[in-house]
Parts: C-alpha cells; sequence; structure tokens
C-alpha cells in the first residue's frame, strides 16, 4: 500500500480502523525522504526519533480514545517560521540559524492536542521574503514534478513535501501569496485564512498585519478538515 498517496483523510481513517498502524504512516514518509529529499532539498530538519517515539504515543491514544481527531496520527511538516518548544527555527536565515523558541505556537499546541506526528520544519524563503524558496541561506528548494523548475513561496518546502510524498499535508504562512501560490506550483490546495481565524503566536513575523498561517493539502477536504 502506498501510504504516501492517500490523503490525510484518508490515512487517518485508516490508522482509526487499524489498517494501518501510526508508525506505519510516519515510516512511509520517511522513506519517501531518504528517498528524494536530497534532490528536492523540501526540509531543513527533521525528527525522525522524535517522530517514532510520538508515533507509539498517538497510536495509544488512539486506542484508549484520547486522540478522537479525524487526522489523529497523521504525519504533518511545518513551515520554520512557526516555533516549536526546543526545535529550532530559523526562517531559513543565518540570522537564526541557532534560535531554539522556548515556547510553541499556538497552531503547534492544537495539533498536538489532537494527536498529530510533526515530521520535520520545511524549507522557505528567507524570512519569507520570496516566492521561489531560492532565497533560503541553507539551500534551494525544488518542484518535485520537475526539478529544473522552482516549487514557489515562500511556503516552497511546505508544498514540495506534499507533491514529493515528503508529508501527507503541511502548514505554510501566507502574507500576499506565499500559501496559495507554491501550493499551485506543486498541484496542491493551499488556503490563507482569513485574519484572526488562525493564531498568529508564534510565528515569525514577515507582515503582522497581514501574515496567516494556513494549511497545504492534496485536496479540498483536507484543507477543511485542518483548518
Amino acid at each position: 500500500m502506498e501510504l504516501e498517496k492517500l490523503t490525510a483523510l484518508q490515512l487517518g481513517e485508516k490508522i482509526k480502523q487499524r489498517q494501518v498502524s501510526v508508525l506505519d504512516g510516519v515510516k512511509t514518509v520517511f522513506e519517501q525522504i531518504e528517498k528524494q529529499d536530497s534532490e528536492v532539498h523540501a526540509y531543513l530538519d527533521t525528527y525522525k526519533e522524535e517522530a517514532y517515539k510520538r508515533a507509539e504515543e498517538v497510536q495509544k491514544g488512539i486506542e484508549d480514545g484520547t486522540y478522537t481527531s479525524p487526522l489523529a496520527g497523521v504525519p504533518i511538516a511545518i513551515k520554520d517560521n512557526i516555533c516549536i518548544n526546543g526545535k529550532k527555527t530559523t526562517c531559513a536565515s543565518k540570522i537564526l540559524e541557532n534560535f531554539v523558541p522556548q515556547y510553541n505556537a499556538e497552531v503547534i499546541d492544537r495539533l498536538e492536542r489532537a494527536g498529530l506526528v510533526i515530521i520535520g520544519k520545511t524549507n522557505m524563503d528567507e524570512f519569507a521574503m520570496g516566492s521561489t524558496t531560492e532565497t533560503s541561506y541553507f539551500k534551494a528548494t525544488s518542484n518535485p514534478w520537475d526539478l529544473t523548475r522552482v516549487p514557489g513561496g515562500s511556503s516552497g518546502g511546505s508544498a514540495a513535501a506534499i507533491a514529493a510524498g515528503e508529508a501527507i499535508w503541511s502548514l505554510g504562512s501566507d502574507t500576499g501569496g506565499s500559501i496559495r501560490q507554491p501550493a499551485s506550483f506543486n498541484g496542491c490546495v493551499g488556503i490563507k485564512p482569513t485574519y484572526g481565524r488562525v493564531s498568529r503566536y508564534g510565528c515569525i513575523a514577515f507582515a503582522s498585519s497581514l501574515d496567516q498561517i494556513g494549511p497545504i493539502t492534496k485536496d479540498v477536504t483536507d484543507a477543511a478538515i485542518v483548518l
């Protein structure tokens, strides 16, 4: 079964029906990363050991009724301008190369309460200023459909990860198109929520009165459920 091709809702349903385990989904994603990310460069950092441990915890939580979300156990990638406690959050910039926040963004707390498994942090244009994911200090991301082309930006890593099967869904941020444009370049669905619909707490700002955190997914149903 090619789990990487499933939507988040489909994988969540298979986990709930015990056709596959949370760990199966997480392992599949990391296998895709190991196969492809040396060329795609969707990720700046991955959390393999922590994700495997978290998968076991979430599996138990699903079985005992702690986690009831339809997306519980589904692996997710996070754009690297969204803070995760104890994990580097660089905004793809040398300036923040060693910045480690001591708190979670509100969206991360909500994901953890829903029982999702975070795979890692995705590449982006430096400080979200760009539309190709080529201005990252660390590396440029390629479009998985054609490695000679750009994936869009600034959430190019988050969109490329979906297109490459290296995540089931992801979070990006959008100021003036930074979710919607890379989603379209990679054949995904992206939403910029209305201002205030999703908390911006813990998202390192580009233009705070316009920034929004939102989902990048494989289809419209996933985007709606994630939101």
